[in-house]
């Protein structure tokens, strides 16, 4: 797929991440134009090719102040990769307090929120784009004692699909992938005793991320694409 992305630009939220670092190194191997944000980013200094910027994805007002600066320097923004997410739980919902509640708002639903209200009206002047979001296996298939975490998947799988239906007009194409447990050093540390081989590669869905950037995602939009592991 090298060049396939040549002259794009890209937004990955939460580059910083194992899941954004491999989505950023992918769509740099295609040539994209890479714009990595997170909150540990050094305002706009090169890493390993890609262009970082700092921000609070969870405040509104920041999100604003960082899309507004990347449009203004790259002069664009064709895709927007939305990574960034968190996990917290392991509780029923009877149990659930409101500070567990909160933050999975707010990592998986509101930052989301923030980043596609910026970015749509770039992308509707320039009449295309293209919205890529990781949600989770769980925004379709619940599991019990992850309700907040699940409920903020499924919110979030809503939101893209109500922006894929609302901009169709003026060609933007948004879809969310699906993975399941993926293979980080996080998940490996959390779970020591799983079965790894049965997890997703990020490698894998940093391909998908790409495929859907690119001509043939041209022809998707409001798609949940499941990446589920080798036993599904």
């Amino acid at each position: 797929m090298a060049g396939s992305l040549e002259g794009q630009v890209a937004i990955v939220t939460g580059a910083g991440g194992a899941l954004g670092t491999e989505v950023t190194s992918v769509l740099l191997g295609a040539a994209a134009t890479v714009v990595g944000i997170d909150r540990g980013s050094r305002g706009d200094a090169p890493n390993h090719g890609a262009n970082r910027f700092a921000a609070d994805l969870t405040s509104a007002a920041d999100v604003a102040r960082v899309i507004n600066e990347v449009a203004a320097k790259m002069g664009r923004i064709n895709i927007l990769v939305h990574v960034m997410g968190g996990f917290a739980g392991g509780m029923s919902i009877a149990d659930t307090d409101d500070a567990t509640w909160q933050k999975m708002m707010n990592l998986n639903l509101n930052a989301a929120f923030y980043a596609l209200r910026a970015v749509v009206p770039v992308m509707r002047k320039a009449g295309q784009g293209r919205i890529i979001a990781i949600a989770s296996r769980q925004a379709v298939q619940p599991a019990a004692n992850v309700g907040a975490y699940s409920a903020s998947k499924a919110a979030l799988l809503s939101l893209v699909q109500t922006v894929a239906l609302e901009n169709k007009d003026k060609g933007i194409r948004a879809n969310v992938i699906l993975p399941g447990t993926m293979d980080t050093a996080a998940n490996r540390a959390a779970m020591p005793k799983a079965n790894y081989d049965k997890w997703v590669k990020p490698a894998h869905v940093a391909d998908v991320i790409v495929m859907l950037a690119g001509g043939t995602g041209g022809d998707i939009t409001g798609a949940a694409i499941p990446i589920y592991g080798p036993e599904g």
